[in-house]
């Protein structure tokens, strides 16, 4: 009786390093901001008139809530700001750096900082009170040959909607760059007050996005600033889609996020849900920086299909 054969092992599969995302393919621009966290009570929250995720720029009767965080309660340090917190997520996913951070000194405020206030598991107030990422300019900062290099090696973008609300003439630039050497660029709408308060520059940079992401209720505030007459989120990605857009060889992609519900996604040719992950809500420790993260990680895969030619 002749021996069986012996199986043929299989082959190990040779798995691609990602030696290709080369640094600086990921360009984000952004407010870096001090983010100081502790969980907070009613009063609290009733006191500097703040709602429950809500997102909201820092007025003159929030000019004590940064002290009274501190003194009151226990609290966290984070460096901060939404680009750069998609941008960390994104080079975390790629295990390979992907791009630098480059700040600004200046002599005229301090640091940024933003009140992450979390009253519930699920639920967080962001107050930012921008300070020094309010002194950015596009004249000293973005025009500078070495600043500038780094957005000319890029092949991805992304700025958060904040950022429109310091230096808008920037974020122009980056998205017309984009769209005349057929990068990839994507905007997060942030918050509501940017559709509502900042509908102008949002709407100038709109023709040169390629990925619109958002929030269901950022969503909401968008489609009705702009007419759209409908509260169904899947409409308002559909239209949101099909606005004016300059490089027609990318059709615009847009992304609202709905927490624990369906995920929305608008293409040209259609619009798709995407369920979430069933979640323990008791599980949940804080959502802060949860939309963030999610950018990141879009923005990660879409810088590696960027370098294999795949977008």
């Amino acid at each position: 009786m002749a021996a069986a054969e012996e199986e043929p092992k299989p082959k190990k599969m040779k798995v691609e390093a990602p030696r290709a995302l080369s640094e600086n393919i990921l360009f984000g621009m952004g407010n870096p901001l001090l983010d100081i966290t502790a969980v907070v009570d009613k009063d609290f929250l009733d006191k500097y008139s703040l709602k429950p995720n809500d997102q909201i720029l820092a007025e003159d009767k929030h000019k004590e809530l940064f002290d009274e965080l501190v003194k009151k309660f226990k609290v966290e340090y984070h460096a901060g700001g939404s680009t750069q917190n998609s941008i960390k997520v994104a080079q975390w996913m790629i295990q390979h750096p992907c791009g630098d951070l480059i700040t600004m000194s200046q002599n005229e405020q301090t640091t940024g900082t933003c009140g992450c206030v979390p009253s519930l598991r699920s639920n967080r107030s962001l107050v930012a009170n921008l300070a020094a990422a309010n002194c950015y300019k596009k004249e000293k900062h973005l025009d500078i040959e070495k600043n500038w290099t780094l957005v000319e090696k890029a092949s991805v973008y992304y700025i958060a909607g904040f950022f429109l609300t310091v230096s808008p003439e920037s974020v122009l630039k980056v998205a017309k760059h984009a769209s005349e050497n057929n990068r990839v660029f994507t905007l997060n709408l942030s918050a509501p007050f940017i559709s509502q308060f900042y509908k102008e520059p949002l709407m100038k940079v709109m023709p040169y996005i390629d990925i619109l992401f958002g929030n269901e209720t950022e969503a909401a505030t968008f489609a009705r600033e702009q007419g759209f007459e409908t509260e169904d989120i899947k409409e308002i990605a559909r239209k949101a889609q099909a606005l004016p857009k300059v490089n027609p060889k990318r059709q615009r992609i847009v992304v609202f996020t709905q927490g624990r519900e369906d995920t929305i996604m608008a293409t040209e040719s259609e619009v798709t849900a995407f369920a979430v992950l069933d979640q323990d809500q008791k599980e949940i420790v804080d959502t802060n920086g949860a939309g963030d993260a999610f950018v990141g990680g879009t923005d990660s895969f879409i810088s590696y299909l960027q370098v294999k030619h795949f977008l």
